[in-house]
């Protein structure tokens, strides 16, 4: 890097905050360890000034710029070899809660669990969740659009977001931070950015959405004998609570054989080895629901227990366990939120995050079963999802290291998703990994019309180059 543009550099955000060498090599690595690179240097502004003084200074001198968070992604999105790293880290700042519009402005740089304990604090929750929460950041939530485990009640990060910050490529500062529910003044700017991956622009804050704190949870495991089932259950559920059902989780045999092998203190408390087990929950905030009774039990979690002994006799179910505390609670989730744990550390993998409609995700699998004996007869794979909005997370683990092999398996899961009206990306962005994905399922004029806002909001091209778009 040229000696003058790393001292413009530190002049502007302070030289302690510009690195180099080694002090930069831990930036240089994704999550999955997939891909690694060596950054021409990683920079850590403080504040939003500091941000847009950084993008005038690579926008003069043409050098590619790519933001990063909490460096949690799974696609490739911050590679940045030969471009210099702008870290969000700092911009850690939760500048308001106002708990009577139930909204809070946080910088990108704040930790998802952090901003869970700032608004418990109020009373209130920021319901976006996922088990990489003690470490994604605000920022990244937004520019991957990520989902996790209560999109089923609340929705995406989009639907969560109200307002943004953003400094362009030309180190201009937009703001669109107000926290209206309704603003129909031209067109939507703040949805372009969010999903972009930092193509566009980087987020530097946003005004989120909170909601009611539950004052009670009700967490069950359940057994079923197939995947048929189990839509009819989840709507059942749903009309019983009135829409309180926030997570409804599947995790397969092959699934729990796994987890009972890497993590036997997580091994599961239903009888005998189920083909289909469930991880469901309620939540509420009626007094009449979350109160206990006199002999101590809460209400909500005797309606679940109610509904389903009564699936249980119809044969719907056949085994179920429901939390009594926040122990066992807390118990059932660490087998769900394990799933990274154990997918992510055997080699070689393709690691796939689809979406299908609601009742297609047992065709999705029936599917890709021949579809992938036909690439690799031995190849085996790894299936959990998020049952209750159609995102299944599909991991193939291939006999032989192969990139020829992998883009194969991937295009197969690709087609598959898009063959039953689904997608071949569903929370975890594009990046690297699925610019083929992109080439082969996107819509033609829709890619057409991404390349020229791409161009027109970036015209240089400085922007977290090569991603996303094919």
């Amino acid at each position: 890097m040229p000696a003058d543009l790393l001292s413009q550099l530190a002049a502007a955000i302070g030289p302690a905050h510009v690195l180099t060498g080694d002090d930069a090599a831990r930036y240089g690595r994704e999550w999955t360890g997939k891909y690694r690179w060596q950054p021409l240097a990683v920079l850590r502004p403080a504040d939003t000034a500091g941000v847009a003084a950084v993008m005038r200074i690579a926008g003069r001198a043409g050098v590619a710029v790519v933001p990063v968070g909490g460096r949690t992604g799974l696609t490739g999105a911050t590679m940045a070899e030969g471009a210099l790293m702008l870290s969000l880290e700092r911009l850690n700042r939760i500048r308001s809660i106002r708990p009577e519009a139930r909204v809070a402005v946080v910088e990108a740089g704040v930790i998802l669990s952090t901003l869970h304990e700032r608004a418990a604090a109020e009373g209130l929750a920021f319901p976006l969740t996922f088990g990489a929460r003690g470490s994604a950041m605000i920022g990244g939530c937004l520019s991957t659009n990520a989902g996790g485990s209560n999109v089923l009640r609340y929705g995406n990060a989009r639907a969560l977001c109200l307002g943004l910050e953003v400094v362009l490529a030309d180190g201009r500062v937009m703001d669109l931070l107000g926290a209206l529910h309704k603003d129909n003044s031209g067109y939507d700017l703040r949805d372009l950015f969010i999903g972009a991956e930092g193509t566009l622009g980087i987020i530097t804050a946003a005004t989120l959405k909170l909601v009611p704190a539950p004052r009670a949870h009700a967490t069950a495991l359940l057994a079923l004998p197939s995947l048929d089932p189990a839509l009819a259950l989840l709507n059942r559920l749903q009309a019983v609570t009135g829409g309180a059902v926030e997570a409804f989780e599947y995790m397969p045999d092959l699934y729990m054989d796994r987890l009972a092998k890497h993590r036997p203190d997580l091994a599961s408390p239903l009888a005998g080895r189920p083909a289909v087990t469930i991880l469901v929950e309620i939540a509420t905030t009626l007094p009449a629901l979350s109160d206990p009774g006199a002999d101590g039990s809460v209400p909500l979690t005797a309606l679940l227990q109610g509904e389903l002994e009564a699936l249980a006799e119809a044969g719907t179910l056949t085994d179920a366990v429901v939390a009594q505390t926040g122990a066992q609670r807390a118990r059932l989730w660490a087998m769900r939120e394990a799933a990274a744990e154990i997918t992510l550390d055997r080699r070689p993998l393709v690691d796939c995050d689809i979406a299908v409609p609601l009742d297609r995700v047992a065709e999705f699998l029936a599917l890709m079963a021949p579809r992938l004996a036909a690439l690799d007869p031995d190849a085996e794979i790894m299936v959990v999802a998020h049952l209750g909005d159609g995102n299944i997370h599909y991991t193939a683990y291939p006999t032989r290291t192969d990139a020829a092999l992998d883009d194969a398996i991937r295009a197969e899961v690709d087609r598959s998703a898009t063959e039953l009206g689904g997608s071949f990306s569903a929370e975890h962005g594009i990046g690297l990994s699925k610019r083929g994905s992109m080439a082969r399922h996107k819509d033609p004029v829709a890619l057409e019309l991404m390349r020229a806002l791409k161009a027109a909001f970036d015209p240089k091209g400085i922007l977290n180059p090569g991603k996303t778009l094919p």
